[in-house]
This record gives C-alpha cells, sequence and structure tokens, in this order.
C-alpha cells in the first residue's frame, strides 16, 4: 500500500485515480483481491482509498440510491469542477444514510468525492471509524476541513449534528441549531465557496416516534430511536422505509472576499452561518413542496 509522506501528500480526484478495469467481471474482481492482497493500491495522508470506495462501497449503496430512495439531484452546476469547496447540508433519518447518498450523488453525477467530516463517535468505533477513513471521511475539526479545502477538495459537513439526524419525525425538516460556526471558519480561510445543500426524503426512512434516554447512555449512544418498527420488528425494523429524495445544490457562497483572519471575527462567523441556516432552510420548505407526497405511487 503506497502512502504519500507529509510533504509529498495529494488528494486523489476521480479522474486521477488509476484504472483497475478488466474486461470481464471475475477478472475484475480477482485483480481486486490481488490488489489487496499484496497492497498495491492507493490511499492519501487521510487513509482515502479510491479504489475501495468506489468498487466497494458506493457500490454497494448504489441499489439505495439509485433503485429504493430514486435519489434525485438538482442545480448540480452550482458545485465547482475543480477546487475546494464546503458542502454544508441539513442531516436526518436517525440514521446517517443522507450522508453516504449525498457521497454517491457527488461521485457519480458530479465526477467529485465527497469528504465527509463526521463525528467523534464514527472513530471510537474500530471497524466503522476505519472504514469510514478508507470512504474519504475524516473527524469533524478545523485541522482537517483546513487541509482539505486547501487542497483543492470538496468538503461535505452536517453542522446540525446528532441534534439534527436525531430528532424525532414531529420536526421534520425543522433545522437544529447550526453550533458556533466551526464551518463558516473553515471556509473564510481556506477563500473557498459555502454550497448550501438540501436533503429532502431522509425524515420518512425511520419516523422517530420516541426514545430510549437510558439504555442510550448505557451503550454510550447520543440516542436510541423507537419508531413504528423498531424495536417492534426486531432486526426488520432496520430496513429503511423507500421514502423519495431530491437532494439540491445552492447557489454557492464567496467567502473570498474576507481576509482569512475574518475567520476570528465571532460575529461574522455567527452572521453567515445564521445566513447559510436560512438559505437551507428556505430551500428544504420549497423542496418538500416541488416532492410532494414522499411515497409515491403509494400515497
Amino acid at each position: 500500500m503506497s502512502v504519500p509522506h507529509e510533504e509529498d501528500a495529494r488528494v486523489i480526484p476521480i479522474s486521477a485515480a488509476p484504472s483497475y478495469e478488466e474486461p470481464d467481471p471475475v477478472a475484475r474482481a480477482l485483480a481486486f483481491l490481488r490488489r489487496r492482497v499484496t497492497g498495491d493500491y492507493e490511499v492519501d495522508e487521510f487513509g482515502y482509498d479510491p479504489e475501495l470506495t468506489d468498487k466497494v462501497v458506493l457500490e454497494l449503496l448504489r441499489p439505495l440510491y439509485r433503485s429504493w430512495f430514486r435519489v434525485e439531484t438538482l442545480e448540480l452546476k452550482n458545485l465547482p469542477e475543480e477546487g475546494g469547496a464546503l458542502v454544508v447540508a441539513n442531516h436526518s433519518g436517525t440514521l446517517p444514510l443522507d450522508a453516504l447518498m449525498m457521497q454517491v450523488a457527488l461521485h457519480d453525477e458530479a465526477g467529485r468525492p465527497l469528504r465527509l467530516l463526521g463525528a467523534d463517535l464514527v472513530y471510537q468505533l474500530p471497524v466503522l471509524g476505519e472504514l469510514a477513513r478508507k470512504t474519504g471521511h475524516t473527524l469533524a475539526c478545523p485541522e482537517d476541513a483546513d487541509r482539505l479545502l486547501r487542497k483543492g477538495e470538496l468538503v461535505g459537513v452536517f453542522p446540525e449534528g446528532f441534534k439534527g439526524v436525531g430528532k424525532p419525525f414531529s420536526e421534520r425538516y425543522k433545522l437544529q441549531r447550526f453550533g458556533r460556526g466551526g464551518f463558516v471558519a473553515s471556509a473564510i480561510r481556506a477563500g473557498v465557496p459555502i454550497v448550501p445543500t438540501a436533503i429532502v426524503g431522509a425524515e420518512e426512512i425511520y419516523p422517530k416516534i420516541g426514545d430510549l434516554p437510558s439504555l442510550a447512555r448505557l451503550l454510550g449512544l447520543p440516542y436510541l430511536p423507537i419508531t413504528p418498527f423498531f424495536p417492534l420488528l426486531g432486526p426488520l425494523g432496520l430496513v429503511p422505509l423507500p421514502s423519495k429524495w431530491l437532494i439540491e445544490f445552492g447557489e454557492p457562497i464567496r467567502t473570498d472576499e474576507y481576509e482569512p483572519s475574518a475567520a476570528d471575527d465571532p460575529m461574522l462567523v455567527f452572521n453567515l452561518t445564521d445566513h447559510v441556516r436560512e438559505v437551507i432552510q428556505q430551500m428544504l420548505n420549497e423542496l418538500r413542496l416541488r416532492r410532494g407526497h414522499a411515497f409515491p405511487p403509494f400515497f
């Protein structure tokens, strides 16, 4: 396995990733396994493995994206074809499938890998944490965000965090607090645009109608949801409902008009954070109307 030194570290865009295609599916699978065993594959300084991401992880997610949730993307033109940008989206759905669907969308439809910033909890879990890093995710901290943005990456962030993904169904599509605006400060320091993004569809996949806080604390989880089907149906209750999804990328909000030192101005950061939140909320309101029923043609 080839890992670049810090001074030689580089981003591996999809177009520059090594081509591993073989004419026969069996030959492709065998070639993939051979490279895994021999270590003949590339990762970047964050642990991102583009081949594993595309050929295994995203391949497993594509049936959900294309056939189950029937995801449609809107206004892809608002994403830069190259260079850094911060994609800021609403977070919902009890389990963070919205982040994974957005990753598929940008990889397959925009031709760019999305480097997601994840919560500490993800990286405290041995298998999940390692897999997250291999698929291009990293810890939601200013240092990693700044490095990725300065290297020209497309970075994804969900400022609501667990407050958004774990909110009850009665509060669907109502944005929670965006924290202290660390994502805005990172965008200003790197001088990259912020792309407000609205995701409609995730709220309905696991309608959260209750919680088990005592058991959640015992397990070290931020929440343990009760849905109409979980835990009543056991493992079957973990199957997401097939809601119709729309993902819209809004008009970029420029930050290059500010000096990098402006990232230390709390009022500027607060106001810009609040503006991004208002834009996404408005996008959500309009996108819900555009989508209509969550489960067509059943309703």
